[in-house]
């Protein structure tokens, strides 16, 4: 099977550089362009699921890349983004040290009271993962955000930590995985 992990197209909270967590932030004009473009990526292949975050940014990513109608997409909590807390809203660079010291490294530095755990994160996305692979598919496409991505893709890529931290996912990026017999490999992205 091959999972298609792809970050929403971006929002105005992304443009005005704002944590966005939990907020349901719709997709920009330029949001909605970068997902047409990432359709154009996958052009020739066929989802056999196409598995979303509850949040309409993914959604909608999901239905213009994979030209489902936005019913047909499969919503999963465990894929919605992580729980900022009091920080949801608040400027990148006006986090304060707790927040910006975690968010830029986990494994060093603990989730501020009220902010989604590293192990949280991991738990949820390993509990969706294990039972996306028991599935006969050949090709799944999983529209998310790029706090969740990072433990998704610390899952497909066997980390100890649970997480790929870095790079940060882009806007409509994807990481594409082989998952082949309780193995998984990455293939491109």
């Amino acid at each position: 099977m091959k999972i298609w992990l792809v970050r929403h197209g971006q929002t105005n909270l992304n443009l005005a550089k704002l944590m966005q967590g939990r907020t349901d932030e719709p997709l920009n004009e330029t949001g909605i362009r970068q997902a047409k473009e990432a359709a154009l990526q996958a052009q020739g292949v066929s989802f056999d699921a196409v598995y979303s975050s509850p949040l309409s940014r993914a959604v909608v990513t999901a239905a213009l890349i994979s030209g489902r109608p936005q019913d047909e997409i499969i919503r999963d909590e465990r894929l919605i983004e992580t729980d900022f807390g009091i920080y949801e809203k608040k400027p990148y660079l006006g986090m304060g040290l707790r927040m910006t010291l975690y968010w830029a490294l986990p494994e060093l530095f603990p989730a501020p009271p009220s902010v989604e755990t590293i192990r949280s994160m991991t738990e949820r996305s390993a509990s969706f993962l294990k039972e996306l692979e028991q599935q006969p598919f050949e090709n799944v496409l999983v529209s998310c955000h790029g706090g969740i991505i990072r433990a998704l893709s610390g899952y497909l890529e066997d980390r100890k930590s649970g997480i790929l931290w870095r790079p940060r996912p882009r806007n409509c990026e994807f990481r594409v995985y082989l998952c082949e017999n309780g193995t998984h490999r990455r293939i491109s992205g």
